[in-house]
């Protein structure tokens, strides 16, 4: 007797899931891009924390120590902090702080030693290879600690509080200022002004190429023309041209020029989109329906724009940062003593034969390639991610 087979068991569809979830899984999966977005948001985090976690958190990160100029990383000095009288009254703001930096409250100089004697301080003056002997200093307790108490209690104030080791992980520039403060500040130069680049051309790109590729006709030619003479300009001339106009050299000048030299390549891309995009049946339907054309392209078409928008905005922030480091070098951008990470591998560069001259110009302009390539490696993740041909785990 023949056995009955079991029918076939009912076979389950995979469940409907948006475009967008294949898109992180194919960003997630893409090791490079997201080794990119690690350090892109690393620095997002140094940039907001700003002067929070500076070890030199006075305004610009421009406290310098002309004794300690060009030491190499890893050096140590020992520091002598007499109070500012003009500092005592200065109640702590923690908004100012992140957004401007702290106040220097201490007169600080480098030591070579100290020694108390009773109720003074016997300062051994600070020698480098460069300078000669002096002869000891003597202060009182209560003047280096600002304050009056007991010898004990002033004492321990000294010990602990006006006399410190100090630690310049990656030396000290020219001047004498800790490298490492002036390298992670100069993260939210580098990063604010290609945000405001990349919002400034994305405003302006999308209004002109949006207008140009849905209006057609001899406004796209005019918009094209205006483009094309744009785009043979080269982006440094347009910078200076800018900054010559607006009769200023400085940090927001530096933004708003970069970011008026960028919009083209979003213009282009967006009008090219909407070319293909006007002639589909939802924007046929909409305008049977009545919808304003404004409603129709903000609404309807630019959405569907969203992928090649955001890795243009990726690719127009790497060419910002680069923009800005170059014009910093040039002394056309961010001013001293601002910490531009272009301006440093200038200082670095004028040292160049010298053996301070390597680190500092070899630290900024590592940083600058890494930011750089971080978001070049996010941009061609995304690229990719927004590709439905590319498999998932490809």
């Amino acid at each position: 007797m023949a056995t009955p087979t079991a029918p076939f068991a009912p076979t389950t569809a995979p469940p409907a899931r948006p475009p967008s979830y294949y898109v992180r899984q194919r960003l997630l999966q893409n090791r490079p891009a997201m080794l990119g977005l690690g350090f892109i948001v690393l620095c997002t985090l140094v940039a907001l924390l700003g002067y929070w976690v500076l070890p030199d958190n006075s305004p610009d990160a421009n406290n310098g120590l002309v004794q300690l100029q060009k030491e190499p990383p890893g050096f140590t000095a020992t520091i002598l902090r007499l109070p500012l009288a003009e500092a005592a009254n200065t109640p702590d703001n923690i908004g100012r702080t992140w957004w401007q930096g702290r106040d220097v409250r201490f007169r600080e100089s480098p030591i070579g030693g100290y020694r108390i004697q009773g109720d003074s301080v016997l300062i051994q003056p600070y020698q480098n290879h460069s300078s000669l002997a002096d002869a000891p200093q003597r202060y009182s307790l209560a003047q280096v600690a600002g304050q009056a108490g007991s010898a004990q209690e002033l004492r321990r104030i000294v010990e602990q509080e006006r006399i410190i080791r100090r630690t310049y992980w990656l030396g000290t520039d020219k001047a004498g200022r800790d490298e490492l403060s002036r390298l992670l500040l100069g993260t939210r130069i580098s990063l604010g002004i290609g945000l405001v680049a990349v919002l400034i051309s994305l405003a302006l790109g999308m209004l002109i190429g949006a207008v140009g590729g849905y209006v057609g006709g001899w406004v796209d030619s005019l918009l094209m023309g205006v483009m094309t003479v744009v785009w043979s300009i080269p982006g440094i001339m347009l910078v200076i041209a800018i900054s010559l106009a607006l009769d200023s050299k400085g940090v927001w000048t530096s933004f708003v020029a970069v970011g008026l030299t960028m919009w083209v390549d979003v213009a282009r891309v967006v009008r090219g989109q909407m070319l293909s995009l006007r002639e589909k049946t939802f924007v046929e339907a909409g305008r049977v329906l009545g919808l304003p054309q404004g409603r129709l392209i903000a609404r309807h078409l630019l959405p569907n724009m969203t992928g090649p928008l955001i890795v243009i905005a990726t690719s127009n922030f790497a060419a910002a940062i680069l923009l800005e480091a170059g014009l910093s070098f040039l002394g056309l951008g961010v001013q001293p003593p601002a910490p531009s990470w272009g301006l440093m591998v200038n200082e670095g560069f004028q040292l160049l034969g010298t053996q301070a001259g390597l680190w500092l110009t070899l630290l900024p302009g590592l940083a600058i390639s890494l930011l750089v390539l971080s978001f070049n490696l996010l941009g061609n993740g995304l690229r990719d991610a927004y590709d439905p041909k590319t498999p998932i785990g490809a």
